[in-house]
């Protein structure tokens, strides 16, 4: 089920940053409270193999995502203390040792059940035994969710769990959204930062493929 256009859920979430301070996460409360677009984005597992290389890249853009007034949340269903173990293995042993952006812990996976995003499925009731049994590693698939500054979802993207994410994608998508926020104008398509946008109406279509399809 599409989420793009509602507000973010309301819910509270175990978290760790880099120091190893267990706290509270509201993703809604940081877009509202702090008045910023939010990058929230799952992995799958800690102590893996693609994840790592996205956590490092989210964290080399981190830079790029302050100056567009965005905040960064890596999520897992993790525990806040294997996010800290991570977290303090080195890079050259598959660690993410550098990373200072929060990482939510959604170990009772209140919050992935409500995005819908857990890896299961073929759900069975035994009648005999009164047991639920599914299938799937009960994990999130590497979704991706940019929210705005009223904490409503602007976009979201799930990608299966062998497909890395390319983080300027997400750069160029809050670029966009800034764009269309300031100027009034919507973003076609392959639309970069500096590029022309359009008005929302035919005559802007017209012009804008005029200028640039012929």
């Amino acid at each position: 089920m599409a989420l793009v256009g509602k507000k973010f859920p309301n819910l509270d979430v175990n978290a760790m940053n880099e120091m190893g301070d267990t706290f509270k996460l509201n993703v809604l409360d940081e877009a509202i409270n702090n008045n910023k677009k939010v990058v929230l984005f799952w992995y799958p597992k800690d102590f893996t193999f693609v994840c790592p290389t996205e956590l490092h890249a989210f964290q080399a853009a981190q830079e790029e995502f302050a100056k567009r007034n965005t905040i960064v949340i890596g999520a897992s269903c993790d525990t806040a203390e294997v996010h800290f173990a991570w977290l303090s293995t080195a890079k050259d042993n598959g660690g993410i040792e550098g990373v200072t952006y929060p990482i939510l812990a959604d170990s009772n996976r209140n919050l992935a059940s409500a995005l819908g995003i857990l890896d299961i499925f073929n759900e069975q009731f035994d009648e005999e035994t009164g047991l639920v049994t599914v299938e799937g590693d009960n994990v999130t698939f590497r979704a991706t969710y940019i929210i705005d500054e009223e904490g409503t979802i602007q976009h979201e993207s799930v990608n299966n769990m062998p497909l890395g994410r390319n983080v300027n994608e997400y750069l160029r998508i809050v670029d966009a959204l800034t764009h269309v926020q300031e100027k009034g104008e919507v973003c076609p398509a392959n639309w970069e930062e500096g590029k022309d946008a359009m008005q929302a109406n035919a005559k802007g279509t017209a012009e804008y493929l005029k200028a640039h399809l012929n």
